[in-house]
C-alpha cells in the first residue's frame, strides 16, 4: 500500500516538470494614461510601449506628466516610462531593416569581389600562357640561331678548307708548268738536230 502511494505521489511530483516547456513573456507592454497627474484619477486609457507621445508638462511632486499620444488623447503617465530614446518595438524593424541592407551590400560585396577574383585569374592563365609561348618562341629561336651559327661555322671551315685546297692546286699547276717547262727545255736540245759546222780552212 505504502509503494502505491510512493508511485502516486512521484507520479504528481514529476507531471509538471513533464509537461513543462519553456515559453517567452511577450514584449507587448503598456502603461495606464490617467485624467491627472497621479494614479488616483480614473484611467481614460493606455498608451503601448514604443508609441510616440508630445510631451506638455512634467509635475516632479507627484512624477506624473501630461502627454498627447498619436490618437490625440491627452492624459497623464507616469514619468519614468517616457524616455527620449526609441523604445526596441519602434527600432527593431529598422535595424532589421538596415541589417538586411548590410547583408545584401555584402553579397553584393563578395559577388563583385569573387567576380573580379575570377576576372583577375583568368587574366593571369591568359598571361602566363603567353609566357609559356614566349618562352617556347625563344628557344625555338635560340635553337635555330644556335644551329645557323653551327651551320656558318662549317661552311666557314670547308670554305677555308677549299681555299687551301684550290691554293695547292694552283701551287701545284704551276710547280707542274715550270717542271714541265724545264723539262721540255733539256729535252728539246738534244731531239733537235745539230747543225753541222762548216770547216772554215785557211786558204
Amino acid at each position: 500500500m505504502k509503494k502505491l502511494f510512493y508511485m502516486v505521489l512521484v507520479t504528481m511530483l514529476a507531471a509538471p516538470a513533464a509537461f513543462a516547456q519553456d515559453r517567452y513573456i511577450a514584449d507587448k507592454l503598456f502603461t495606464y494614461m490617467h485624467s491627472g497627474p497621479n494614479n488616483q484619477y480614473r484611467i481614460i486609457g493606455s498608451v503601448d510601449a514604443g508609441e510616440k507621445v508630445n510631451l506638455l508638462q512634467s509635475n516632479k511632486e507627484t512624477g506624473y506628466s501630461e502627454v498627447v499620444d498619436e490618437k490625440g488623447r491627452k492624459g497623464w503617465v507616469q514619468t519614468r516610462f517616457i524616455t527620449r530614446q526609441e523604445s526596441m518595438a519602434t527600432r527593431m524593424p529598422r535595424l532589421e531593416k538596415e541589417l538586411a541592407e548590410v547583408k545584401n551590400k555584402l553579397a553584393n560585396a563578395r559577388q563583385s569581389a569573387d567576380s573580379e577574383k575570377a576576372g583577375l585569374a583568368e587574366s593571369l592563365e591568359v598571361r602566363n600562357k603567353q609566357i609559356s609561348e614566349l618562352e617556347k618562341n625563344y628557344s625555338d629561336i635560340s635553337n635555330q640561331l644556335t644551329a645557323s651559327q653551327e651551320e656558318v661555322r662549317k661552311l666557314r671551315a670547308k670554305l677555308d678548307t677549299q681555299k687551301d685546297d684550290l691554293l695547292l692546286k694552283y701551287f701545284m699547276y704551276g710547280g707542274g708548268v715550270a717542271g714541265g717547262g724545264l723539262l721540255f727545255g733539256l729535252i728539246l736540245p738534244s731531239i733537235m738536230p745539230r747543225r753541222k759546222r762548216k770547216n772554215s780552212g785557211w786558204v
